[in-house]
């Protein structure tokens, strides 16, 4: 981003920041300045304007800050702003229920993938918050190009997470698998799972050490996707099943996923997936958006 940084301004951010980290928790403001490297009379500040303003609750009795009802309303209205709307969020539901598992809706914000919605069972621990981000470079994200060769081309350009090794035939079969179908499907092993988990909140620059790390559990754009090969009764672990969401100018513009987390058989895929079409496509309706032709 350009222009120049607000050393102030991102003293504030850190603070809700290191709070959205930790709902379930309180802290005092000495525990607090040290945790996100403050002075205890500038992060005092910052709690007790934030707390005025309704960003924040203290507690009388201990005198520890966690975040407010404030932040409810701007969380609604950002996402209205982005047309997440009780429409979208009620197709999500209907989706979320019929499987029994957690459905989302996801857009490049900034250079982010960044969750818009979820839902999910009731008192499902699904590991994710709305708001939370990852960076967008190869190879992740690659469900958000898959339907646009200029997207696709330039993400490809981007300089990679991860160290990668390519197989242009293979994620050639990818595109061409997953624009006919119109999905796409990820099988992902435990220690690609993982992969998501330690992306979260990272920039897109990682250490070199992490890269490496990162680079044994993921090498290769595509060597997750499923491909369809035959009609049996053979399972599959899925992880995770994604269809697109389109504008009125026929562009993808976010992504609707089901989580799965377990083996299914190729006709389980088949109608998970189709019922995650139908629910992108409800909702490429309601932002009045149009799906590409072919």
């Amino acid at each position: 981003m350009g222009g120049r940084a607000s050393p102030p301004t991102q003293r504030v951010v850190d603070v809700l920041d290191f709070l959205a980290r930790h709902p379930h928790d309180r802290f005092g403001v000495s525990e607090l300045a040290r945790r996100v490297g403050q002075s205890k009379p500038t992060c005092l500040g910052i709690v007790i304007t934030l707390a005025e303003s309704g960003y924040l609750v203290r507690d009388p009795a201990d005198k520890t800050y966690r975040l407010g009802p404030s932040l409810i309303s701007l969380g609604h209205v950002a996402q209205e702003s982005m047309r997440i709307g009780p429409p979208a969020r009620d197709q999500l539901r209907r989706l979320s229920s019929k499987f029994g598992t957690t459905a989302a809706l996801a857009a490049v914000v900034d250079d982010r993938i960044t969750l818009l919605e979820l839902v999910g069972p009731p008192g499902a621990d699904v590991g994710v918050q709305v708001g939370q981000s990852y960076p967008f470079a190869p190879p992740v994200g690659l469900m958000f190009v898959l339907w646009d060769d200029d997207a696709l081309r330039d993400w490809l350009a981007r300089e990679p997470t991860v160290p990668l090794r390519t197989d242009t035939e293979r994620r050639d079969r990818v595109v061409a698998d997953c624009r006919r179908t119109g999905y796409l499907v990820e099988r992902l092993t435990p220690g690609g799972r993982r992969l998501y988990a330690l992306m979260a909140g990272v920039s897109a620059t990682l250490p070199d050490e992490l890269r490496v790390l990162l680079g044994e559990l993921v090498s290769d754009i595509g060597e997750r996707v499923y491909l369809r090969s035959a009609d049996d009764e053979t399972r599959h672990d899925i992880s995770v099943i994604s269809a697109p969401v389109f504008d009125h100018y026929r562009r993808q513009v976010m992504v609707v996923s089901m989580q799965v987390g377990k083996a299914l058989t190729d006709n389980e895929i088949r109608e998970r997936a189709q019922a995650v079409v139908m629910t992108a496509d409800a909702v490429t309706e309601q932002l009045g958006g149009t799906k590409p032709d072919g």
